[in-house]
């Protein structure tokens, strides 16, 4: 069985901000999305893989057989753009998408120039329902909170 290649890393997450993110809006963004993931999930930022910052976790597994773990939600700062991976498609969440601001949408995430394009609160309503959602259909590291 292929194994997962994005899994938990023990990087530091402020070292890592530090010295990837050049640009100095995104980092303070990066800081703010930290912070704000934090509240709204009650998990510590995770390093997992060598980009994403994640936030707690989930055990998934598919029919084919093939599972493994993923933060329950997450971002990267890319170098264009912010990888946003908060969203999971439910008819809640696509009622949100109306209003989150500028963005555009991924396969497996929302892309976003900057935190100021997109308004926050909708953003955490987001993650809320995303999170709700895999509670619902995975083993999830939500139900020890």
């Amino acid at each position: 069985m292929k194994k997962n290649k994005t899994q938990e890393t023990e990087i530091d997450v402020k070292d890592f901000i530090n010295s990837y993110v050049e640009n100095d809006q995104k980092k303070k963004d990066s800081f703010r999305l930290i912070g704000s993931m934090s509240t709204w999930t009650g998990f510590e930022p995770k390093m997992w893989g060598p980009t994403i910052i994640g936030f707690g976790s989930y055990h998934y597994k598919y029919e084919s057989g093939h599972e493994g773990d993923m933060p329950l939600i997450g971002f990267s700062p890319r170098k264009t753009e912010f990888s946003l991976y908060v969203y999971s498609p439910t008819e809640k969440n696509e009622h949100l998408l109306v209003d989150l601001g500028k963005y555009k949408i991924g396969k497996s995430c929302i892309y976003i120039k900057k935190l100021s394009d997109i308004n926050i609160s909708v953003l955490e309503k987001i993650c809320n329902a995303t999170i709700e959602y895999l509670n619902e259909h995975h083993e999830c590291a939500c139900r020890e909170k």
